[in-house]
Protein backbone atom coordinates (compact mmCIF):
# COMPACT_ATOMS: atom_id res chain seq x y z
CA UNK A 1 0.00 0.00 0.00
CA UNK A 2 1.00 3.59 -0.53
CA UNK A 3 1.29 6.03 2.34
CA UNK A 4 -2.15 7.42 1.55
CA UNK A 5 -3.73 3.96 1.42
CA UNK A 6 -2.11 2.92 4.69
CA UNK A 7 -3.38 6.09 6.34
CA UNK A 8 -6.97 5.52 5.19
CA UNK A 9 -6.85 1.79 5.98
CA UNK A 10 -5.50 2.40 9.47
CA UNK A 11 -8.13 5.01 10.26
CA UNK A 12 -10.96 2.84 8.93
CA UNK A 13 -9.72 -0.34 10.62
CA UNK A 14 -9.35 1.28 14.03
CA UNK A 15 -12.79 2.87 13.77
CA UNK A 16 -14.35 -0.43 12.66
CA UNK A 17 -12.83 -2.33 15.58
CA UNK A 18 -14.04 0.31 18.05
CA UNK A 19 -17.56 0.25 16.61
CA UNK A 20 -17.62 -3.57 16.65
CA UNK A 21 -16.58 -3.51 20.29
CA UNK A 22 -19.23 -0.88 21.14
CA UNK A 23 -22.07 -2.63 19.30
CA UNK A 24 -21.06 -6.00 20.71
CA UNK A 25 -21.07 -4.55 24.23
CA UNK A 26 -24.57 -3.17 23.71
CA UNK A 27 -25.81 -6.49 22.36
CA UNK A 28 -24.17 -8.36 25.24
CA UNK A 29 -25.88 -6.09 27.78
CA UNK A 30 -29.23 -6.79 26.11
CA UNK A 31 -28.58 -10.53 26.20
CA UNK A 32 -27.40 -10.32 29.81
CA UNK A 33 -30.59 -8.57 30.89
CA UNK A 34 -32.66 -11.26 29.19
CA UNK A 35 -30.71 -14.06 30.90
CA UNK A 36 -30.54 -12.40 34.31
CA UNK A 37 -32.95 -14.97 35.73
CA UNK A 38 -30.15 -17.54 35.47
CA UNK A 39 -28.66 -15.96 38.58
CA UNK A 40 -31.72 -14.56 40.31
CA UNK A 41 -34.20 -17.41 39.79
CA UNK A 42 -32.24 -20.51 38.80
CA UNK A 43 -29.25 -20.17 41.09
CA UNK A 44 -26.53 -20.28 38.45
CA UNK A 45 -23.14 -18.81 39.23
CA UNK A 46 -21.51 -15.90 37.43
CA UNK A 47 -19.38 -18.13 35.19
CA UNK A 48 -22.42 -19.93 33.77
CA UNK A 49 -24.17 -16.60 33.29
CA UNK A 50 -21.21 -15.09 31.39
CA UNK A 51 -20.74 -18.24 29.32
CA UNK A 52 -24.35 -18.36 28.14
CA UNK A 53 -24.50 -14.66 27.31
CA UNK A 54 -21.18 -14.68 25.43
CA UNK A 55 -22.11 -17.75 23.39
CA UNK A 56 -25.04 -15.83 21.97
CA UNK A 57 -22.80 -13.19 20.37
CA UNK A 58 -21.16 -15.09 17.46
CA UNK A 59 -24.54 -15.60 15.81
CA UNK A 60 -24.97 -11.81 15.67
CA UNK A 61 -21.42 -11.02 14.59
CA UNK A 62 -22.30 -11.56 10.92
CA UNK A 63 -24.66 -8.60 11.21
CA UNK A 64 -22.61 -6.45 13.60
CA UNK A 65 -19.33 -6.51 11.63
CA UNK A 66 -20.73 -5.26 8.26
CA UNK A 67 -22.75 -2.56 10.01
CA UNK A 68 -19.65 -1.44 11.91
CA UNK A 69 -17.71 -1.27 8.64
CA UNK A 70 -20.49 0.80 7.05
CA UNK A 71 -20.50 3.30 9.92
CA UNK A 72 -16.69 3.50 9.87
CA UNK A 73 -16.58 4.10 6.10
CA UNK A 74 -19.25 6.80 6.26
CA UNK A 75 -17.54 8.50 9.20
CA UNK A 76 -14.11 8.39 7.56
CA UNK A 77 -15.23 9.69 4.16
CA UNK A 78 -17.29 12.42 5.78
CA UNK A 79 -14.29 13.52 7.88
CA UNK A 80 -11.95 13.46 4.88
CA UNK A 81 -14.39 15.65 3.00
CA UNK A 82 -15.02 18.02 5.94
CA UNK A 83 -11.27 18.51 6.46
CA UNK A 84 -10.80 19.07 2.70
CA UNK A 85 -8.47 16.08 2.56
CA UNK A 86 -10.29 14.64 -0.44
CA UNK A 87 -9.81 17.94 -2.28
CA UNK A 88 -6.12 17.97 -1.42
CA UNK A 89 -5.76 14.35 -2.59
CA UNK A 90 -7.39 15.18 -5.91
CA UNK A 91 -5.32 18.32 -6.35
CA UNK A 92 -2.13 16.37 -5.57
CA UNK A 93 -2.84 14.00 -8.43
CA UNK A 94 -4.26 11.05 -6.52
CA UNK A 95 -6.46 8.78 -8.57
CA UNK A 96 -10.18 9.04 -8.05
CA UNK A 97 -10.39 5.50 -6.59
CA UNK A 98 -7.48 6.03 -4.20
CA UNK A 99 -9.67 6.56 -1.08
CA UNK A 100 -11.85 3.58 -2.02
CA UNK A 101 -9.12 0.95 -2.45
CA UNK A 102 -8.08 0.63 1.22
CA UNK A 103 -11.74 0.57 2.23
CA UNK A 104 -12.43 -2.22 -0.24
CA UNK A 105 -9.42 -4.14 1.07
CA UNK A 106 -10.79 -3.76 4.60
CA UNK A 107 -14.18 -4.94 3.34
CA UNK A 108 -12.53 -8.11 1.97
CA UNK A 109 -11.01 -8.78 5.40
CA UNK A 110 -14.38 -8.26 7.10
CA UNK A 111 -15.98 -10.64 4.58
CA UNK A 112 -13.39 -13.30 5.45
CA UNK A 113 -14.16 -12.82 9.15
CA UNK A 114 -17.88 -13.20 8.42
CA UNK A 115 -17.16 -16.41 6.50
CA UNK A 116 -15.13 -17.73 9.42
CA UNK A 117 -17.96 -16.99 11.86
CA UNK A 118 -20.61 -18.38 9.51
CA UNK A 119 -19.05 -21.78 8.95
CA UNK A 120 -16.95 -22.43 12.05
CA UNK A 121 -17.49 -20.13 15.03
CA UNK A 122 -21.26 -19.73 14.90
CA UNK A 123 -22.17 -23.46 14.65
CA UNK A 124 -19.75 -24.27 17.48
CA UNK A 125 -21.10 -21.44 19.67
CA UNK A 126 -24.73 -22.42 19.02
CA UNK A 127 -24.01 -26.04 19.96
CA UNK A 128 -22.24 -24.97 23.14
CA UNK A 129 -25.10 -22.61 23.95
CA UNK A 130 -27.65 -25.37 23.47
CA UNK A 131 -25.73 -27.72 25.75
CA UNK A 132 -25.36 -25.02 28.40
CA UNK A 133 -29.07 -24.21 28.36
CA UNK A 134 -30.00 -27.88 28.56
CA UNK A 135 -27.61 -28.31 31.50
CA UNK A 136 -29.24 -25.39 33.29
CA UNK A 137 -32.75 -26.69 32.70
CA UNK A 138 -31.87 -30.20 33.85
CA UNK A 139 -29.59 -29.23 36.74
CA UNK A 140 -31.71 -30.32 39.67
CA UNK A 141 -29.25 -29.11 42.30
CA UNK A 142 -29.59 -25.44 41.33
CA UNK A 143 -33.38 -25.82 41.42
CA UNK A 144 -33.50 -27.51 44.84
CA UNK A 145 -31.30 -25.09 46.75
CA UNK A 146 -33.72 -22.19 46.32
CA UNK A 147 -35.17 -21.80 49.85
CA UNK A 148 -38.84 -21.07 50.29
CA UNK A 149 -39.85 -21.96 46.74
CA UNK A 150 -41.81 -24.83 45.24
CA UNK A 151 -39.86 -25.96 42.20
CA UNK A 152 -41.07 -28.36 39.51
CA UNK A 153 -38.28 -29.47 37.15
CA UNK A 154 -40.90 -31.42 35.25
CA UNK A 155 -44.57 -32.27 35.50
CA UNK A 156 -45.39 -34.39 38.56
CA UNK A 157 -42.13 -33.65 40.39
CA UNK A 158 -42.03 -30.97 43.11
CA UNK A 159 -39.29 -29.85 45.51
CA UNK A 160 -39.43 -27.50 48.47
CA UNK A 161 -36.70 -26.45 50.93
CA UNK A 162 -37.47 -24.37 53.99
CA UNK A 163 -33.98 -22.95 54.38
CA UNK A 164 -30.35 -23.53 53.57
CA UNK A 165 -27.69 -23.63 56.29
CA UNK A 166 -24.34 -21.84 55.90
CA UNK A 167 -22.70 -25.27 55.61
CA UNK A 168 -24.81 -26.04 52.55
CA UNK A 169 -27.28 -28.37 54.24
CA UNK A 170 -30.90 -28.20 53.10
CA UNK A 171 -33.35 -27.79 55.99
CA UNK A 172 -36.98 -28.91 55.86
CA UNK A 173 -36.91 -30.84 52.59
CA UNK A 174 -40.10 -31.94 50.82
CA UNK A 175 -39.84 -34.02 47.66
CA UNK A 176 -43.01 -35.22 45.95
CA UNK A 177 -42.74 -37.60 42.99
CA UNK A 178 -46.06 -38.19 41.20
CA UNK A 179 -44.72 -38.92 37.74
CA UNK A 180 -45.78 -42.55 37.98
CA UNK A 181 -49.57 -42.83 37.79
CA UNK A 182 -49.46 -46.13 39.74
CA UNK A 183 -47.55 -44.79 42.73
CA UNK A 184 -46.91 -41.47 44.42
CA UNK A 185 -43.90 -41.07 46.69
CA UNK A 186 -43.21 -38.20 49.08
CA UNK A 187 -39.95 -37.68 50.96
CA UNK A 188 -39.90 -35.58 54.14
CA UNK A 189 -36.56 -34.89 55.84
CA UNK A 190 -35.31 -32.54 58.53
CA UNK A 191 -31.94 -32.18 56.83
CA UNK A 192 -30.40 -33.14 53.51
CA UNK A 193 -27.16 -32.51 51.71
CA UNK A 194 -25.89 -32.98 48.19
CA UNK A 195 -23.05 -35.44 47.72
CA UNK A 196 -21.14 -35.82 44.46
CA UNK A 197 -19.23 -39.02 43.87
CA UNK A 198 -17.55 -39.64 40.55
CA UNK A 199 -19.96 -38.59 37.84
CA UNK A 200 -23.07 -39.17 39.95
CA UNK A 201 -24.93 -36.92 42.37
CA UNK A 202 -26.80 -38.14 45.44
CA UNK A 203 -29.06 -36.51 48.00
CA UNK A 204 -28.42 -37.84 51.50
CA UNK A 205 -31.46 -37.22 53.74
CA UNK A 206 -31.53 -37.54 57.54
CA UNK A 207 -34.36 -37.95 60.07
CA UNK A 208 -37.35 -38.20 57.83
CA UNK A 209 -40.26 -40.18 56.44
CA UNK A 210 -41.21 -41.73 53.12
CA UNK A 211 -44.92 -41.71 52.22
CA UNK A 212 -46.02 -44.08 49.46
CA UNK A 213 -49.50 -44.39 48.05
CA UNK A 214 -50.20 -46.96 45.35
CA UNK A 215 -53.60 -45.68 44.23
CA UNK A 216 -56.30 -43.25 45.40
CA UNK A 217 -58.30 -44.69 48.28
CA UNK A 218 -55.64 -47.18 49.35
CA UNK A 219 -53.75 -46.78 52.64
CA UNK A 220 -50.52 -44.84 52.61
CA UNK A 221 -47.30 -46.61 53.52
CA UNK A 222 -45.11 -44.69 55.96
CA UNK A 223 -41.41 -45.50 56.30
CA UNK A 224 -39.32 -43.83 58.96
CA UNK A 225 -35.60 -43.46 58.38
CA UNK A 226 -32.59 -41.91 60.05
CA UNK A 227 -30.51 -41.75 56.90
CA UNK A 228 -31.61 -42.36 53.33
CA UNK A 229 -29.90 -41.60 50.02
CA UNK A 230 -31.42 -41.16 46.57
CA UNK A 231 -29.78 -40.80 43.19
CA UNK A 232 -30.73 -37.39 41.78
CA UNK A 233 -30.40 -38.76 38.26
CA UNK A 234 -33.85 -40.30 38.76
CA UNK A 235 -35.34 -36.86 39.39
CA UNK A 236 -33.58 -34.76 36.79
CA UNK A 237 -35.71 -33.37 34.02
CA UNK A 238 -35.16 -35.20 30.80
CA UNK A 239 -34.11 -32.88 28.03
CA UNK A 240 -36.13 -33.28 24.88
CA UNK A 241 -33.97 -34.86 22.22
CA UNK A 242 -34.22 -32.98 18.97
CA UNK A 243 -32.13 -32.84 15.86
CA UNK A 244 -29.68 -30.08 15.25
CA UNK A 245 -31.15 -26.80 14.15
CA UNK A 246 -29.85 -25.31 10.86
CA UNK A 247 -27.77 -22.67 12.67
CA UNK A 248 -26.11 -25.41 14.75
CA UNK A 249 -24.86 -27.33 11.73
CA UNK A 250 -21.51 -27.12 10.03
CA UNK A 251 -21.32 -26.80 6.27
CA UNK A 252 -20.83 -30.53 5.72
CA UNK A 253 -23.94 -31.25 7.80
CA UNK A 254 -25.94 -28.70 5.84
CA UNK A 255 -24.89 -30.15 2.50
CA UNK A 256 -25.43 -33.77 3.60
CA UNK A 257 -28.23 -33.76 6.19
CA UNK A 258 -29.71 -36.87 7.69
CA UNK A 259 -32.75 -38.00 5.67
CA UNK A 260 -34.83 -37.88 8.85
CA UNK A 261 -33.98 -34.20 9.28
CA UNK A 262 -35.31 -33.26 5.81
CA UNK A 263 -38.36 -35.50 5.80
CA UNK A 264 -40.67 -32.53 5.18
CA UNK A 265 -40.37 -29.78 2.53
CA UNK A 266 -40.36 -27.18 5.30
CA UNK A 267 -37.34 -28.72 7.03
CA UNK A 268 -35.50 -29.09 3.73
CA UNK A 269 -36.17 -25.45 2.79
CA UNK A 270 -34.92 -24.25 6.18
CA UNK A 271 -31.57 -25.93 5.58
CA UNK A 272 -31.39 -24.46 2.07
CA UNK A 273 -32.20 -21.05 3.54
CA UNK A 274 -29.36 -21.35 6.07
CA UNK A 275 -26.85 -22.35 3.38
CA UNK A 276 -27.60 -19.35 1.17
CA UNK A 277 -27.71 -16.94 4.13
CA UNK A 278 -24.19 -17.98 5.12
CA UNK A 279 -22.93 -17.69 1.55
CA UNK A 280 -24.57 -14.33 0.79
CA UNK A 281 -23.87 -12.42 4.01
CA UNK A 282 -20.11 -11.99 3.24
CA UNK A 283 -21.10 -9.96 0.15
CA UNK A 284 -22.57 -7.11 2.20
CA UNK A 285 -19.31 -5.59 3.52
CA UNK A 286 -18.24 -4.90 -0.08
CA UNK A 287 -21.70 -3.59 -0.93
CA UNK A 288 -21.74 -1.26 2.08
CA UNK A 289 -18.32 0.20 1.26
CA UNK A 290 -19.26 0.82 -2.38
CA UNK A 291 -22.47 2.56 -1.32
CA UNK A 292 -20.52 4.77 1.11
CA UNK A 293 -17.96 5.60 -1.58
CA UNK A 294 -20.67 6.36 -4.14
CA UNK A 295 -22.41 8.80 -1.79
CA UNK A 296 -19.45 10.37 0.00
CA UNK A 297 -16.33 9.52 -1.99
CA UNK A 298 -16.36 12.66 -4.13
CA UNK A 299 -14.45 15.77 -3.13
CA UNK A 300 -16.92 18.41 -1.94
CA UNK A 301 -16.50 22.04 -1.03
CA UNK A 302 -17.69 23.48 2.26
CA UNK A 303 -20.72 24.94 0.49
CA UNK A 304 -21.92 21.55 -0.67
CA UNK A 305 -24.00 19.84 1.98
CA UNK A 306 -22.90 16.38 3.09
CA UNK A 307 -25.73 15.62 5.49
CA UNK A 308 -28.12 14.37 2.84
CA UNK A 309 -25.47 12.17 1.24
CA UNK A 310 -24.52 10.74 4.64
CA UNK A 311 -28.11 9.87 5.52
CA UNK A 312 -28.78 8.50 2.04
CA UNK A 313 -25.76 6.19 2.23
CA UNK A 314 -26.91 4.71 5.53
CA UNK A 315 -30.53 4.36 4.33
CA UNK A 316 -29.55 2.65 1.07
CA UNK A 317 -27.23 0.21 2.84
CA UNK A 318 -29.85 -0.59 5.46
CA UNK A 319 -32.50 -1.08 2.77
CA UNK A 320 -30.24 -3.49 0.88
CA UNK A 321 -29.57 -5.56 4.02
CA UNK A 322 -33.22 -5.64 5.08
CA UNK A 323 -34.25 -6.65 1.56
CA UNK A 324 -31.66 -9.43 1.62
CA UNK A 325 -32.91 -10.77 4.95
CA UNK A 326 -36.52 -10.59 3.76
CA UNK A 327 -35.81 -12.48 0.56
CA UNK A 328 -33.73 -15.04 2.45
CA UNK A 329 -36.64 -15.73 4.80
CA UNK A 330 -38.84 -16.32 1.75
CA UNK A 331 -36.74 -19.32 0.73
CA UNK A 332 -38.37 -21.48 3.40
CA UNK A 333 -41.69 -20.87 1.63
CA UNK A 334 -40.62 -20.45 -1.98
CA UNK A 335 -37.13 -21.73 -2.98
CA UNK A 336 -37.38 -19.90 -6.30
CA UNK A 337 -36.31 -16.74 -4.42
CA UNK A 338 -32.74 -18.07 -4.10
CA UNK A 339 -31.31 -15.96 -7.00
CA UNK A 340 -32.59 -12.79 -5.36
CA UNK A 341 -30.50 -13.52 -2.26
CA UNK A 342 -27.37 -12.89 -4.33
CA UNK A 343 -28.87 -10.43 -6.81
CA UNK A 344 -29.62 -7.84 -4.11
CA UNK A 345 -26.07 -7.35 -2.71
CA UNK A 346 -24.36 -7.83 -6.08
CA UNK A 347 -26.81 -5.53 -7.89
CA UNK A 348 -26.54 -2.85 -5.20
CA UNK A 349 -22.74 -3.07 -5.34
CA UNK A 350 -22.66 -2.75 -9.14
CA UNK A 351 -25.01 0.25 -9.16
CA UNK A 352 -23.01 1.92 -6.41
CA UNK A 353 -19.76 1.30 -8.31
CA UNK A 354 -21.25 2.75 -11.50
CA UNK A 355 -22.52 5.79 -9.64
CA UNK A 356 -19.18 6.27 -7.91
CA UNK A 357 -17.28 5.96 -11.19
CA UNK A 358 -19.57 8.41 -12.95
CA UNK A 359 -19.34 10.92 -10.11
CA UNK A 360 -15.58 10.66 -9.76
CA UNK A 361 -14.85 10.78 -13.49
CA UNK A 362 -13.69 14.29 -14.49
CA UNK A 363 -16.12 15.96 -16.84
CA UNK A 364 -14.87 17.05 -20.23
CA UNK A 365 -15.95 20.58 -21.11
CA UNK A 366 -15.10 20.52 -24.81
CA UNK A 367 -17.46 17.78 -25.92
CA UNK A 368 -20.50 18.52 -28.12
CA UNK A 369 -22.83 17.54 -25.29
CA UNK A 370 -21.05 19.92 -22.91
CA UNK A 371 -21.26 22.79 -25.43
CA UNK A 372 -24.93 22.03 -26.03
CA UNK A 373 -25.56 22.10 -22.30
CA UNK A 374 -23.84 25.48 -21.92
CA UNK A 375 -25.83 26.87 -24.83
CA UNK A 376 -29.11 25.72 -23.27
CA UNK A 377 -28.10 27.28 -19.94
CA UNK A 378 -27.26 30.60 -21.66
CA UNK A 379 -30.57 30.65 -23.51
CA UNK A 380 -32.44 29.87 -20.30
CA UNK A 381 -30.64 32.66 -18.43
CA UNK A 382 -31.45 35.22 -21.15
CA UNK A 383 -35.11 34.27 -21.18
CA UNK A 384 -35.24 34.58 -17.41
CA UNK A 385 -33.57 38.03 -17.52
CA UNK A 386 -35.97 39.33 -20.16
CA UNK A 387 -38.96 37.99 -18.28
CA UNK A 388 -37.78 39.70 -15.11
CA UNK A 389 -37.23 42.98 -16.97
CA UNK A 390 -40.78 42.92 -18.36
CA UNK A 391 -42.31 42.16 -14.98
CA UNK A 392 -40.44 44.96 -13.19
CA UNK A 393 -42.55 47.94 -14.59
CA UNK A 394 -45.78 46.12 -13.81
CA UNK A 395 -44.69 45.72 -10.20
CA UNK A 396 -43.99 49.46 -9.87
CA UNK A 397 -47.27 50.79 -11.39
CA UNK A 398 -49.63 49.95 -8.49
CA UNK A 399 -47.28 51.67 -6.09
CA UNK A 400 -47.26 54.87 -8.20
CA UNK A 401 -51.07 54.97 -8.51
CA UNK A 402 -51.52 54.52 -4.81
CA UNK A 403 -49.10 57.36 -4.14
CA UNK A 404 -50.96 59.69 -6.53
CA UNK A 405 -54.34 59.00 -4.99
CA UNK A 406 -52.95 59.64 -1.55
CA UNK A 407 -51.57 63.05 -2.71
CA UNK A 408 -54.84 64.17 -4.30
CA UNK A 409 -56.78 63.16 -1.19
CA UNK A 410 -54.72 65.50 0.92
Amino acid sequence: MSTLSRYIFRQAAVTTVMIVFSLTSLVWIALALRQLNLVTAQGQDALAFIKITLLGLPGLMTVIAPVALLIAAIQLLNRLSADSELIVMTAAGAKVWAPARPLLFLAVLVSLVVLLFNFIVMPWANRELRDAIVAVRTDLITQVIQPGRFTSPERGLTFHVRDRAPSGELLGLVLNDARDAKQTTTFLADRARIVKQGGETFMLMQNGHILRRAAPGEPTQIIVFESYGVDLAHFEARAEQRGLRPRERYLSELLNPDPADVATPRARNLIIEEIHERLSSPLYPLTFVLIAVAMLGQARTTRQGRGQALILAFVLATAARVAGLTVNNMISINPSAIPLVYAIPIGAALMAAMHAGAGMRPRRTNTPWARLGRAIEEITDRIRERWSAQREPERRRPAARTHGMGASGR
